[in-house]
């Protein structure tokens, strides 16, 4: 479903917020983001929770446990969703839809999936026991003067670069770059998706356009390990969100699914995930 705001405009403004003013929510705003967070669902059919918590944090900012990282925050949203196969993703998917609500709303947000004390959080937020609990997000007012330490941590992540075209997008296999005039009507969706954020931007999605329908990918290097394997299907959802609700807001209508991948030859260290079908065939 298409969420209710200007997709590639909320895209485009998106920014990763780690200092805040250290007020709490409104009540309106809370009301129509948790509202909002109600009302979301993802391709994939899992069911994600979303939590809410509001705590006063300390001078430094890590009474939650942030590490140090964030400043100022007072409430934070975290996620929960049951171990199945598309788990992770619909994580990615529906957390990043609520984000870019956020952002639309001029509020601050900035994904924390290893820098955020799980225990603490864990008890705050009251996830159950046989639940995944992969990723939190301060919500809040950003606060106009930046930290130091802040600009140290956007340019240790590389939050302003992005892999060129022919690094992510390929058709028929892996070896042939697809073109943006190749990609056509699909053209603006793939820019939104390789705008996408991700754990040290490391834009783990690889998409093989094969005829009209488009592959979905994770990649990871073979030292990765499995809790950072996991954060990747996480980045691969938030892809998936911005290449859907582009997708929606042009019209582009279409499903997601299972494709057999016998003519592709797969490189190492990547893992097939899911395929989207236009309408049209």
């Amino acid at each position: 479903m298409k969420i209710n705001i200007p997709v590639e405009e909320t895209i485009k403004k998106r920014s990763s917020v780690r200092t805040y003013e250290e007020r709490n929510l409104s009540a309106t705003d809370k009301e129509k983001l948790m509202q909002f967070a109600d009302n979301l669902s993802n391709p994939f059919g899992e069911k994600v929770n979303f939590h809410f918590i509001e705590k006063a944090t300390d001078g430094n900012g890590e009474k939650l446990g942030t590490y140090g990282v964030i400043k100022g925050a007072t409430s934070f949203i975290g996620v929960s969703v049951s171990d199945t196969e598309f788990g992770l993703e619909a994580v990615g998917y529906e957390f990043e839809n609520l984000i870019l609500y956020a952002t639309h709303m001029g509020l601050g947000t900035v994904w924390l999936a290893g820098t955020f004390n799980r225990k603490q959080f864990l008890s705050g937020m009251e996830i159950k026991d046989d639940e995944l609990f992969p990723a939190i997000s301060p919500v809040g007012y950003p606060l106009e003067k930046k930290r130091f330490i802040e600009a140290v941590m956007r340019k240790l992540v590389k939050s302003d670069q992005r892999n060129p075209w022919h690094m992510l997008f390929f058709k028929n296999d892996f070896s042939t770059p697809l073109t943006q005039k190749e990609a056509g009507i699909y053209a603006i969706p793939l820019e939104m998706l390789r705008l996408a954020p991700s754990a040290i931007n490391a834009q783990p999605w690889r998409i093989v356009k094969e005829g009209d329908v488009f592959h979905f990918y994770e990649t990871h290097s073979a030292k990765t390990k499995e809790y950072e394997k996991s954060i990747k299907r996480i980045d691969l959802g938030i892809g998936i969100s911005h290449f859907h609700q582009a997708s929606l807001e042009r019209g582009l209508s279409g499903r997601f699914e299972k494709r057999s991948q016998q003519k592709i030859q797969i490189p190492p260290n990547t893992k097939y995930i899911i395929s989207w079908v236009p309408e049209k065939e």
